[in-house]
C-alpha cells in the first residue's frame, strides 16, 4: 500500500515483514532520489559449536567465548572468506556445524536469554491458563514447533512496553556514597548536597503531580497525535500562541477546520472523532503541520512531537507526515534483545555515509551489508549517528529539528525497527547518539521560535544560544521541557528497542561557559561552582533515571571533556549516572603526538594519557571517532602516512619508510589504546583499516553577511562514504590493519582483559621507548623505537609459567615482517624484576606490539 504525496512515494511496511522468523522484507529508499523499492533477504537458523578458553591459573578475568572464524554463511546463502586474523590467537578453534550468519555465540543467550525463556514458560501458562493450545515436543514438525516458539517469542517481545509500564523506577536515595568513594568530595558538600536536593525536589513533584517518573516519561503518549477507539486527539505546548489550529491534507489545509483549545498551562487541544466509516480522520501518512498566531505573527510549525518528517524533492522545508500505519502493516520485532557486554566494544556508525558508493545509504543496506560486517569484526555493539531528524544533512545528526522522528533520508521508522531487530539477532547491542544538549535554530522545521517566542523550549536571550554551534539551548528547568527530553529518551529505548545512548555535548550542558575557551585542570573548583548548570545536571540525573530504572540493562554513555566527578556514579550514591564517560583525552594527545618527531614521544605521557581516569568511574576510550575523521582534521592513518596512502598501499609495489611507520604505529596506537585506556572501546567505521580519505559532506558555497564566500563542494557525495571495499581487498596493505583490529576485538572477546581488575604496568622505558604492562592474564610489551630491537629482553610477570605469543602485530597477516617466532615457549622464573615476582625473556622488535598469555589453558567444548 502507497500514500501519495506531492512529489513523494509513501510506502507502507508489506505484511510479510509479520511472517517468519527465518526472513525479513522491507522498503527502502532509492539511494538517489526519495523514492521506494522492496527487496527481501534471507538467512537460514543453524546452529554451532564453539570453545571457551579458561586459566588454569586462578584467572582474575572469568572464562569467556569466541565467535566462529571458519567460513560464514551470510544472508542471502554467500559464503564469505574468512578473515583469518582471529585464526591468529593460538589455541582458539572453532567448529561450525551447519554455518550460519554471524551472531550466535554463547554470550548472545546468557540472563536475557533466561529471562525471554521464563517469559516464555509464563506466556505458555497463561495461554493454558486461558483455554490456549500450547504445542508439546512431538506434537508437531520440527518447522511447525519453532514458527509457534518464534510467535509466541514475537508476542513476548511486543509486550515489552507493557511490561516496561509496570517497573517501578527506585526512589532517591540519600546521595552521600559520593563522599566515601571521594573523600576529597566533601569540601564541595554544599555544592553538591544542593544538587542532590534539587533532584531530589523534582522526584517529588513529579510524584506529586504526574504520577511518578515512569508516567512522566510517557509524554508522546499524551501529547502529539494520540489514537483512541473513538479518534485522533492532538496535543501541543504552545504558551506563546494566541489561537492554533490544525492543518495538513487530511482538511485541505482549511485554517477553520480544527481550532485547537487552550487550557491554563499553555497546552492546544483538538479531537478528531473518527469518519464515517470507522477510519481515522487524519489518513497515515498525511502531511500536518500546526498553524498559529503567535507574537512573532502568523507561523506554521511541524508538531513538536511528530514521529516522522519528509522533505519533498525540491522542497527546502520538511512536512510533518501523521504516522500510523495499520497494525497488520507495522514491523513487528522477532529477536530479544542480547544481554548487555561486559566488555563494551562500539563501531561508531552513521548510516547516510555507510556505502562505498557516493550516494545517501539506507537502513536496509546498513542492516544487511555493514552489520554483519561488524559482527565479522568481532565488535558488540555498534553506535549510530545522526537518527534523529535533521534538516542540515552536514550537520552531521547534531542540529536535531524533530526530536521523536527518525531521519527520512534512510528510509522509514519501520526500516530503522528492522535494522535494530537484525542487530539483535546477530548477538549486537543498538546504542543511538542522542542529542539532548543544543536544538536546530532552523526555524521552519525545528523547536525553535516553536510558539513565536524565543522562550518554549529554550532559555531566552543570549543564555539560550550557543555561538560556536549556531544552535538553541534547551531550559532544563522547565517543567514540559523535562516532560518532552525525558520522554524522548524513553521513545527510542521503547518503541523502536534502541538499547541505550551516547549523550552528546555533555560538557556543554554542565557548564554555563559549555566548556568553551576553558582548560579543565582537574581542580574540583572548575566543576561545582557558579558556572555548573546545575539543572542541567539534575535533568542528565533524571534521565539516567529513566534509562536504567526502566531498562535495568541499557547503557548511558556520555561526552564529557570536563571530567565531573561523580558523573560515572549512580544516582542513588549521589552521583550523576552515567555508565560509562567518554574518554575524549586519549584522542586529542594522539594528536599531539603525531605533530611531533617519533624521538620527542615520551613513554610516561603515553601511559598517563591512557589510565587519567577516576577510580571506580568507567571510561570508554578510542584513540580516534569521526571528530577526527572530518575536513578540518585528520585521521590517524592521514597523520602516519599523507599522501603516500594513494600510491603506495598496493601490495606488488614497493613500500615507503613512512608506510611502513605509519601502518606499524597504526595498530600499536590502537592496540595500547584499547589495552590501557578504558573499560569500554570505540572506533568509527573505516578507521580500523585506517580510511585514506576524510569526511567531507555534500555543499555548496556560503555567502555569509560580511560578502566572504565559503568555497563548497559542489554537492559532492565522493567525501561521504566509507570505502570498505579498499579494507577488504586481499592486494592492499588496507586489509592487513583491518585484519589487526579484528584481532585486537576477538584476543578482548577471549580474555576479557579490558574489564578484568587487575592492571599493573611494570615498565615505562624512555630510553628503551618500551612499554610493559599486565591487563587480565595478558603480558602486553610494545617496543616504539624507530630502530632498536632487543633481543632476550626482560619482562616481569605476575604469574609464573609457560606464555604464549597471543597477538603480534608483526605477522604478515597484519602487514608486519614476522620477526617473532610464534611456535616459541617463554619459561618465567623467579626473581623480582620491575616490581613483579616473576620475569621471561622476549624478543622486542622495533615498532612493535606482541601479547602474551599463559600456555596452560584448558579448552572446553561448550554446544549452543
Amino acid at each position: 500500500m502507497v500514500y501519495t504525496l506531492p512529489g513523494v512515494r509513501f510506502p507502507a511496511v508489506p505484511t510479510s515483514v509479520n511472517k517468519s522468523i527465518a526472513s525479513s522484507s522491507t522498503f527502502q529508499f532509492d539511494r538517489n532520489v526519495n523514492n521506494f523499492c522492496s527487496f527481501s533477504r534471507n538467512g537460514p537458523p543453524a546452529s554451532r559449536k564453539i570453545v571457551a578458553a579458561r586459566s588454569a591459573y586462578d584467572s582474575e578475568s572469568p572464562s569467556s567465548t569466541v565467535a566462529a572464524s571458519e567460513k560464514i554463511l551470510v544472508p542471502g546463502g554467500k559464503i564469505d572468506e574468512p578473515l583469518s586474523s582471529a585464526e591468529k590467537l593460538e589455541d582458539v578453534q572453532t567448529d561450525l556445524e551447519d554455518p550460519q550468519v554471524p551472531g550466535s555465540t554463547v554470550d548472545d543467550t546468557s540472563s536475557s536469554m533466561v529471562e525471554q525463556f521464563d517469559a516464555f514458560q509464563d506466556a505458555t501458562e497463561d495461554l493454558q491458563a486461558s483455554g490456549g493450545s500450547v504445542l508439546e515436543h512431538g506434537d508437531t514438525s520440527g518447522e511447525e514447533e519453532v514458527e509457534a516458539t518464534s510467535k509466541v517469542l514475537e508476542e513476548i517481545i511486543s509486550k515489552e512496553s507493557e511490561q516496561v509500564k509496570k517497573r517501578t523506577i527506585p526512589p532517591p536515595g540519600i546521595g552521600q556514597r559520593i563522599y566515601e568513594i571521594d573523600p576529597l568530595l566533601r569540601d564541595f558538600s554544599g555544592h553538591l548536597d544542593y544538587r542532590y536536593g534539587q533532584y531530589k525536589k523534582l522526584r517529588e513533584a513529579i510524584d506529586k503531580y504526574e504520577g511518578g517518573l515512569e508516567a512522566f516519561s510517557r509524554g508522546y503518549e499524551k501529547f502529539g497525535f494520540t489514537r483512541s477507539e473513538t479518534g485522533i486527539t492532538y496535543r501541543e505546548w504552545a504558551p506563546g500562541a494566541k489561537w492554533a489550529t490544525l492543518i495538513g491534507d487530511f482538511n485541505n489545509w482549511n485554517p477553520n477546520a480544527d481550532v485547537m483549545t487552550r487550557n491554563e498551562f499553555g497546552i492546544w487541544e483538538v479531537f478528531l472523532p473518527n469518519n464515517a466509516d470507522g477510519s481515522p480522520a487524519i489518513p497515515h501518512g498525511s502531511r500536518v503541520k500546526i498553524r498559529m498566531d503567535t507574537p512573532s505573527g502568523l507561523k506554521d510549525s511541524i508538531p513538536a512531537w511528530i514521529k516522522f518528517a519528509v522533505q519533498a524533492p525540491g522542497q527546502i522545508p520538511y512536512d510533518g507526515i501523521y504516522y500510523d500505519p495499520p497494525e497488520e502493516e507495522k514491523y513487528v520485532f522477532k529477536h530479544p534483545r542480547p544481554e548487555r557486554p561486559k566488555s563494551l566494544r562500539i563501531y561508531e556508525a552513521h548510516v547516510g555515509m555507510s556505502s562505498p558508493e557516493p550516494l545517501i545509504n539506507t537502513y536496509a543496506n546498513f542492516r544487511d551489508e555493514v552489520l554483519p560486517r561488524i559482527k565479522r569484526l568481532g565488535y558488540n555493539a555498534v553506535q549510530i549517528m545522526a537518527i534523529q531528524e535533521h534538516s542540515y544533512y552536514a550537520s552531521f545528526g547534531y542540529h536535531v529539528t524533530n526530536f521523536f522522528a527518525p531521519s527520512s533520508r534512510f528510509g522509514t521508522p519501520d526500516d530503522l525497527k528492522s535494522l535494530i531487530d537484525r542487530a539483535h539477532e546477530l548477538g549486537i547491542v543498538v546504542l543511538m547518539d542522542i542529542v539532548h544538549s543544543h536544538a536546530s535554530n532552523n526555524t521552519l522545521d525545528g523547536l525553535n521560535m516553536f510558539d513565536g517566542t524565543d522562550s518554549c523550549y529554550f532559555h531566552s536571550g543570549a543564555r539560550g544560544y550557543h555561538w560556536m554551534w549556531d544552535s538553541r539551548l534547551f531550559n532544563y528547568g522547565q517543567w514540559e521541557v523535562l516532560r518532552y527530553l525525558l520522554s524522548n529518551t524513553r521513545w527510542w529505548l521503547d518503541e523502536y528497542k534502541f538499547d541505550g545512548f551516547r549523550y552528546d555535548g555533555v560538557t556543554s550542558m554542565m557548564y554555563t561557559h559549555h566548556g568553551l575557551q576553558v582548560a579543565f585542570t582537574g581542580n574540583y573548583n572548575e566543576y561545582f561552582g557558579y558556572s555548573t548548570d546545575v539543572d542541567a545536571v539534575v535533568y542528565l540525573m533524571l534521565a539516567n533515571d529513566v534509562i536504567h530504572g526502566l531498562f535495568p540493562d541499557a547503557i548511558s554513555v556520555g561526552e564529557d571533556v570536563s571530567g565531573m566527578p561523580t558523573f560515572c556514579i549512580p544516582v542513588q550514591d549521589g552521583g550523576v549516572g552515567f555508565d560509562y564517560r567518554l574518554h575524549m583525552a586519549v584522542a586529542d594527545k594522539w594528536i599531539e603526538l603525531l605533530k611531533k618527531r617519533d624521538e620527542d614521544w615520551q613513554m610516561g605521557d603515553i601511559v598517563h594519557t591512557l589510565t587519567n581516569r577516576r577510580w571506580s568511574e568507567k571510561c570508554v576510550v578510542y584513540a580516534e571517532s569521526h571528530d577526527q575523521a572530518l575536513v578540518g582534521d585528520k585521521t590517524i592513518a592521514f597523520w602516519l602516512m599523507d599522501k603516500d596512502m594513494y600510491d603506495f598501499m598496493a601490495l606488488d609495489r614497493p613500500s615507503t619508510p613512512l608506510i611502513d611507520r605509519g601502518i606499524a604505529l597504526h595498530k600499536m596506537i590502537r592496540l595500547i589504546t584499547m589495552g590501557l585506556g578504558g573499560e569500554g572501546y570505540l572506533n568509527f567505521m573505516g578507521n580500523e583499516f585506517g580510511h585514506p580519505e576524510w569526511i567531507d559532506f555534500p555543499r555548496c558555497d556560503q555567502h555569509l553577511p560580511d560578502g566572504r564566500i565559503i568555497p563548497g563542494n559542489n554537492n559532492s557525495f565522493d567525501k561521504c562514504r566509507r570505502r570498505f571495499d579498499l579494507g577488504d581487498a586481499d592486494y592492499l596493505r588496507y586489509r592487513g590493519m583491518q585484519e589487526f583490529d579484528q584481532a585486537m576485538q576477538y584476543l578482548e572477546e577471549i580474555y576479557g582483559f579490558m574489564t578484568s581488575g587487575h592492571q599493573y604496568i611494570s615498565r615505562k622505558h624512555e630510553v628503551d621507548r618500551v612499554i610493559v604492562f599486565e591487563r587480565g592474564d595478558l603480558v602486553f610489551v610494545f617496543n616504539f623505537h624507530w630502530t632498536n630491537s632487543y633481543s632476550d629482553y626482560q619482562i616481569g610477570c605476575l604469574k609464573p609459567g609457560k606464555y604464549k605469543v597471543v597477538l603480534d602485530s608483526d605477522d604478515p597477516l597484519f602487514g608486519g615482517f614476522s620477526r617473532i617466532d610464534h611456535s616459541a615457549e617463554f619459561f618465567t622464573f623467579e626473581g623480582w624484576f620491575d616490581g613483579r615476582p616473576n620475569s621471561f625473556l622476549v624478543y622486542a622488535p622495533a615498532r612493535t606490539a606482541v601479547v602474551y598469555a599463559l600456555a596452560n589453558d584448558k579448552v572446553d567444548p561448550v554446544e549452543e
